[in-house]
């Protein structure tokens, strides 16, 4: 038996672990300024996994050692509007210390591989990778033109990723209508006859800020009624505790219909503290999506115990609804006061798309397939992904890595959380999907 014909009995099911794991093991940690140790050798090594089954992958670096890897799929039928699946190698920092297995480890353990990107979100980069070079293998090109991308940088905003290639390489994706990538897909088990699995069709707008106090710098044995740190600690404090008002979306209430169809019990979003009881582990996550938030998440003041600074600094990470963010920009400025100077760090939009199409339609074919209980439903992200920048395109976006978890995993907290880690069975599962997935849309 000749090599070629070993590989093309190797399925995508049985290379998809291999594929997370070696993935998880390049420590491609973006700390947001630059220091990062490995895009570039993710890159590579997506290169030279789609190169392996007759692609040809460019490698975009937008800055030394920032790298992305793009390529296109010829399909069936290239005169139809191209499909882009999108994600990212990048993640957040990880303190061995901290973890039961080592978080660049790869490890197995429990029925599940263990890691930093476990599930942000190099399970669907395996699972993409897996699905693609099984295709190519046995001669299966999808119907219509497919381009790849994994990304650099989303972890600080994608600057130096998605929004790279959009401002400077629009041309790698002519012809691309629609798109799939992160935190989507997951299964929610409502009870032995029913799994939600929960698509994004919605993330919320972000601003990242920086608040600045100036003061009066002076002796600390003083009196001093112009102390910068007093001053911004006190509006950090009401912006940190301030109730924002429950703002109930399409695509929430969407989500809340399709919810309470599946419950057979109302749920009432004037009434959240009741209605996220019933939501188990995904309480926190659709819970973020009912409101607009400003989380405070840096200080920093001074340089000597006795010394007055004359500057005080905060950084807060803000997310706001689609459709609310002047009313966001508004309460903060009242909850900060007349003395905090905002800047932004980064900022970008909300989006909000309907729960509709034959991509949604794919959707749901593939997951029943393989799920005969599931049931897709739209939801919103609290967070954002590089579909703002794809947005800016035309493309429609959804969070598609469909992955179908045990009950008593907490997925939510697994998003840079200690211990990440995916299911074995998950992963299996996504590549099944995801291949008929591709089939039928």
């Amino acid at each position: 038996m000749s090599e070629t014909d070993t590989a093309r009995k190797v399925s995508g099911e049985d290379e998809v672990v291999d594929l997370c794991r070696d993935l998880i093991r390049i420590d491609t940690s973006n700390y947001g300024d630059h220091s990062g140790p490995g895009e570039r050798a993710a890159a590579e090594y997506v290169a030279e996994k789609l190169a392996e089954v007759g692609l040809e992958p460019r490698i975009i670096e937008s800055h030394p050692g920032r790298a992305s890897t793009v390529a296109r799929i010829e399909g069936e039928d290239p005169s139809r509007p191209a499909l882009l699946i999108h994600g990212h190698t990048d993640v957040v920092p990880a303190s061995a210390d901290d973890w039961t297995h080592h978080p660049f480890s790869g490890e197995i353990a429990d029925g599940c591989v263990w890691g930093r990107g476990a599930v942000d979100m190099k399970d669907m980069d395996a699972m993409t990778l897996a699905v693609v070079r099984d295709r190519l293998r046995s001669g299966r090109r999808p119907p219509r033109d497919v381009v790849l991308a994994f990304l650099a940088d989303e972890e600080a905003g994608g600057t130096y990723g998605a929004r790279h290639l959009v401002d400077r390489h629009p041309d790698l994706f002519e012809g691309v209508t629609e798109a799939i990538g992160e935190v989507g897909g997951f299964s929610f088990t409502v009870n032995e006859n029913l799994r939600l699995y929960l698509v994004e069709t919605a993330q919320k707008g972000m601003h990242w800020m920086r608040l600045t106090v100036e003061g009066t710098a002076g002796h600390g044995s003083m009196t001093n009624h112009d102390n910068a740190i007093t001053e911004l600690c006190e509006a950090v404090g009401r912006l940190g505790r301030h109730t924002w008002p429950v703002r109930v979306t399409k695509t929430v209430r969407s989500f809340l219909d399709e919810l309470s169809d599946a419950l057979g019990t109302p749920l009432d979003p004037e009434d959240m503290e009741a209605t996220l009881a019933k939501l188990g582990g995904i309480a926190k996550m659709i819970g973020a999506t009912l409101r607009n938030s400003a989380a405070p998440t840096m200080l920093g003041a001074g340089y000597k115990v006795n010394v007055i600074p004359g500057q005080a600094t905060a950084h807060v990470d803000g997310r706001f609804l689609p459709g609310y963010e002047e009313e966001f920009l508004a309460d903060l400025d009242r909850l900060l006061g007349p003395r905090v100077r905002r800047e932004d760090v980064h900022a970008d939009k909300a989006l909000e798309t309907s729960f509709d199409g034959d991509l949604v339609d794919a959707m749901q074919s593939a997951l029943r397939a393989e799920d005969p209980i599931a049931r897709a439903v739209p939801y919103m992200l609290s967070g954002g992904t590089d579909a703002k920048s794809f947005d800016d395109l035309g493309i429609r976006c959804f969070g598609f890595a469909p992955l179908k978890l045990p009950p008593e995993l907490d997925f939510a907290g697994m998003f840079h959380g200690v211990d990440e880690r995916v299911p074995v069975d998950g992963l299996k599962f996504g590549v099944r999907v995801l291949d008929r997935f591709l089939d039928e849309s």
